[in-house]
């Protein structure tokens, strides 16, 4: 299954599940809940960390929070 970490700039995903409890509580507070479209809106120049577009907002997280993540493709 493909994670955040996977998406390329400006691709669209829909989040499914979380494979870390802890940090998912801490994502699900921030509005990344499963069934919501989000946007990988940049990349840091070394790779960490990420920016995602979700819910009007741009969410910069770490890339092994990311990994995570788990999406499926945006219809």
């Amino acid at each position: 299954m493909r994670t955040i970490a996977d998406l390329k700039i400006g691709e669209l995903a829909i989040i499914k599940a979380f494979q870390k409890v802890d940090l998912s509580l801490k994502l699900l507070e921030m509005g990344c809940l499963p069934g919501v479209e989000v946007m990988l809106d940049f990349v840091a120049p070394f790779g960490d960390p990420l920016g995602i577009q979700v819910n009007g907002y741009c969410l910069a997280m770490r890339r092994e929070e990311a990994a995570t993540v788990f999406v499926e493709d945006s219809i």
